[in-house]
């Protein structure tokens, strides 16, 4: 049985600090859902666009005011909303996000923003379905940075990651699923893959119709 067509498509966020494997499990859990007959859109923030360009440059270039950041990160995410999310979502889509609003609420807020401030400024966004924590210390996330080849930058500091591991721990976001990031990559796959399978489950059950046996498949 396949996935097909989901009513209001389905939500996800992979979270987490850098060096935790986001981007990874973002890819290898579309692939999986497109076996299984989903259609999937993958999004990273910040975006490839006008203003996730200017922040992507911070990077290297050194960050800007907390404020300045908040306002393009708004910016960039109103536009991935309007133009990419929203859209996917209406035609039934899974769209699967490499960060979204839960990391400006733990990056700007470990900088001073209160986090439901930067909560309130993105409720036009919305909701995942699912967000998918993947914790670990900011440590092992450093080292694996390294061991990649990359040099850690300005937003990758053990102190700084460590305030954002703990506002994503502390935040209050209903649909969040912690996942053991220090474990191997096969077992954090498969625990995300469960989290998305019971919450495909109740969506779909919800819906009506013979989609709801479907996602039994996934779990």
């Amino acid at each position: 049985m396949t996935i097909g067509h989901i009513p209001g498509g389905l939500l996800i966020a992979v979270e987490g600090i850098d060096g935790a494997g986001k981007t990874t499990v973002a890819h290898a859990l579309a692939e999986r859902l497109r076996v299984h007959g989903a259609t999937v859109t993958v999004g990273k923030e910040p975006t490839a666009g006008p203003w996730g360009a200017q922040l992507r440059a911070t990077a290297a270039q050194g960050r800007l005011s907390v404020e300045e950041e908040m306002r393009l990160l708004l910016l960039d995410r109103r536009q991935h909303v309007d133009e990419v999310i929203k859209p996917a979502l209406e035609r039934g889509e899974v769209v699967m996000l490499d960060r979204y609003y839960p990391s400006s609420a733990a990056y700007q807020g470990a900088r001073g923003i209160p986090v439901e401030e930067i909560l309130q400024h993105n409720a036009f966004a919305p909701a995942p379905d699912v967000t998918l924590l993947l914790d670990l210390a900011p440590a092992t996330g450093l080292a694996r940075i390294r061991a990649r080849g990359d040099k850690p930058n300005h937003f990758e500091t053990e102190d700084n990651l460590a305030l954002c591991r703990e506002v994503f721990l502390t935040m209050a976001l209903p649909s969040r699923v912690i996942v053991d990031a220090t474990r191997g990559a096969d077992e954090v796959l498969e625990s995300a893959w469960q989290a998305i399978g019971n919450t495909l489950s109740v969506k779909l059950d919800r819906a009506g119709g013979t989609q709801a046996q479907s996602a039994e498949t996934l779990r």
